[in-house]
């Protein structure tokens, strides 16, 4: 039987590449979200605001698990109140109706900034795991921390897996173009340490977190996801002690690999990126 899966977030970036994905996989989309235009209906996409939990349980009503990426995406595009409690909202609102409606999975977005970022205060040490959590530095992170907190309660009480992905900076290929513009400053771009994430990989790690073994997943699960390099045409290792001397590298890296660690998704769902900004412009 065809499952389907409710995609909240739809319209943006990450949203239309996680939609296009599982459709080309043969699942059954119910995409929704709160900005609905020309495109996005004959798209069907389904207006709705998550920050009421009667139109979360109706959107999650008759699907089998829900791909939750609907917030506001960063810090400053709104007041610091605003959306903390907005992103809080949708968020528990949305894990809610999941348990109460037993929905088989919770796939949801959670942020890389969870971890310290941006990095004015250099990171304990590189790569940044799992274990560099919880360092919240705006309300926007504060909201994704206490997101993955309700997440893991509601986990344990409801039995329904919930994992949340740490995502990166989001790229499509288009946004490669001006990757090299970052690369005559070390500075610009070491508020995340030169991680990004391609899109079609945001959407293959959501599908794997759809599929991976139950077993595998039980409880609450947060990972990050990242590209498997950089942005950057230099070597990693000399970025870091440039940029961040006093940082301790803790094993040996790859010429240019990233300084965002992934082995966690890798081991839980078998997940690894597969597309690189190297793929599309030239280093030199």
């Amino acid at each position: 039987m065809t499952e389907t899966i409710c995609v909240t977030g739809a319209a943006g970036k990450a949203g239309r590449a996680v939609v296009d994905d599982l459709r080309r996989h043969g699942f059954l989309v119910r995409a929704t979200d709160l900005l609905v235009g020309p495109e996005q209906r004959r798209d069907s996409v389904l207006q709705a605001d998550l920050t009421d939990y009667g139109q979360a349980a109706e959107v999650l009503a008759g699907t089998d698990a829900v791909i939750h990426l609907a917030n506001i995406p960063a810090p400053g595009l709104a007041t610091p109140a605003l959306t903390f409690n907005h992103n809080i909202t949708m968020n528990f609102n949305v894990f809610s109706a999941a348990t109460q409606l037993g929905l088989g999975r919770v796939v949801w977005a959670s942020s890389e900034t969870t971890l310290g970022l941006p990095f004015d205060t250099p990171p304990r040490y590189a790569p940044v795991d799992e274990d560099h959590y919880p360092l919240p530095t705006s309300t926007y992170a504060l909201s994704k921390v206490a997101s993955e907190t309700i997440a893991e309660q509601l986990a344990q009480w409801s039995g329904v897996p919930f994992l949340g992905l740490r995502f990166s900076n989001i790229m499509s290929a288009a946004d490669y173009a001006r990757f090299s513009s970052f690369w005559p400053d070390s500075q610009l771009r070491k508020w995340n340490l030169w991680g990004y994430i391609d899109e079609r990989d945001v959407a293959s790690a959501c599908r794997a977190g759809l599929t991976a073994p139950a077993e595998a997943v039980a409880g609450s699960h947060s990972m990050i996801i990242a590209a498997a390099d950089t942005c950057m045409n230099r070597p990693s290792a000399e970025l870091l002690a440039e940029v961040y001397p006093e940082t301790l590298l803790t094993r040996e890296i790859g010429e240019y690999e990233t300084l965002l660690a992934i082995d966690r998704a890798k081991d839980l769902l078998g997940w690894q990126p597969q597309h690189s900004w190297r793929d599309h412009v030239e280093t030199e």
